[in-house]
């Protein structure tokens, strides 16, 4: 069955409701939304995380990648770039850049920051970079959703976010939960589109 990968992390779950939306988006269209999440890192090299998380989305496997048909790929803002074990588990994906198990795929980002100015768009532009190598096609969030011209939080033309406040808890506004479904629909359409054309 076919099936868009949200692949993402996150340590406070302002991402995971992003996430959460974006699933819903996905499903809207009738695909099967995969909610999957990376084992954080640490300093030391040692693993810091059971095989399986104890609560929460299942850890992404390079299957769960190579066989999507469609990514949309959430962080944390980390100084205006990914957060670090998210970017770990993409610099293991050699295996599926090699047999080009992603090209020609659609695929949309997402993020949060704790301040308006947080470094949104910025983390988003990261993350396209090494989907861009994986042969993906970048999809954003066009103007035509209203929520882009009215949002007072979160929503840029480059993907999902949200702002989640200096403590982490502020909770998804309307606009942002719209625009990260209208993500969610839009990498779903544009995948179904194209297994049509195949």
């Amino acid at each position: 069955m076919a099936y868009i990968l949200v692949l993402y992390y996150s340590r406070t779950d302002s991402v995971k409701h992003l996430a959460l939306q974006i699933a819903r988006g996905i499903e809207q269209s009738g695909l099967e939304a995969r909610l999957r999440t990376v084992a954080p890192v640490a300093p030391s090299h040692d693993p810091s995380a059971p095989a399986i998380p104890e609560s929460g989305a299942p850890y992404c496997t390079l299957d769960d990648l190579a066989g999507c048909d469609g990514l949309l790929l959430g962080s944390p803002t980390r100084f205006g770039n990914m957060a670090a074990p998210l970017k770990y588990f993409i610099d293991q994906t050699s295996e599926n850049w090699m047999q080009g198990s992603l090209i020609g795929k659609p695929a949309g980002l997402f993020t949060s920051s704790s301040s308006l100015h947080g470094g949104q768009e910025s983390t988003l532009l990261s993350m396209m970079v090494p989907l861009l190598h994986h042969g993906m096609l970048i999809t954003g969030i066009p103007y035509a959703e209203k929520g882009l011209m009215q949002t007072t939080g979160g929503g840029t033309p480059y993907g999902a976010s949200h702002v989640s406040g200096i403590k982490n808890n502020t909770v998804l506004t309307d606009d942002e939960k719209q625009l990260a479904q209208a993500l969610g629909r839009r990498v779903a359409d544009l995948a179904l589109r194209l297994r049509e054309k195949n």
